[in-house]
């Protein structure tokens, strides 16, 4: 039995939930939270992050490596291409997404969304600008055809659904504009798209129930 150990609220749980869910993998649900200190949770995940799971085989940390071992262990209904060029191409989308979007934005979080003390102008600018020259990268890869990655839902759109909102609403915060719509990406009208899914439905309902009672 595979759990996943983590937060409903945490975008990067959601991803791997996500996947879960479309797959039809039986697993059970653990809260953990960040950065814990807790023996048990370190030998799972020795930064303390989320999400993390816990298999019969031990534990396994980062959300990347997680939805790698759940194709590979679970590879139908596939969420990766067979083809090899079209699969570098599904990863390279989560990458853009992971790490050249959501973490940068993710510097924003802290100010706009849990009442830390406003950044300064310097660092506004900074990230402003690296978000923008990231967004309009990102564009250049993702198709939305009607899935960010094609005609076929995959890890990418895992990684999309998850954290395009952050990143907008974050950013819409911080600047006053949703930078990835101003960047022409109408990721909205996509989230909207895949929120028709049963499993994203149910990852929406379970996030929204867990910041109810946060």
């Amino acid at each position: 039995m595979l759990t996943l150990c983590g937060s409903p609220i945490s975008n990067y749980y959601n991803k791997v939930k996500l996947a879960l869910l479309e797959k039809g993998v039986h697993f059970t649900e653990e809260v953990a939270a960040t950065h814990s200190t807790d023996e048990a949770i370190l030998r799972a995940s020795p930064l303390g992050k989320i999400p993390f799971i816990r298999t019969e085989r031990g534990g396994l940390c980062e959300s990347q490596a997680i939805l790698d071992y759940i194709e590979a262990t679970t590879p139908q209904p596939a969420l990766m291409p067979a083809d090899a060029f079209e699969a570098a191409k599904v990863r390279e989308l989560t990458t853009f997404i992971d790490w050249h979007l959501e973490i940068v934005a993710r510097q924003l979080y802290a100010s706009t969304f849990f009442g830390a003390a406003p950044l300064s102008e310097g660092n506004l600018a900074r990230i402003r600008k690296q978000l923008e020259t990231n967004i309009a990268a990102f564009k250049k890869l993702a198709k939305f055809s009607p899935y960010v990655a094609g005609d076929s839902l995959t890890q990418a759109d895992c990684a999309a659904f998850a954290s395009l909102p952050l990143v907008g609403m974050a950013s819409k915060a911080a600047f006053g504009e949703d930078l990835l719509l101003s960047g022409g990406v109408d990721y909205k009208a996509y989230v909207k798209f895949i929120g028709e899914r049963p499993s994203a439905q149910k990852v929406v309902a379970d996030r929204k129930a867990a910041q109810t009672k946060a």
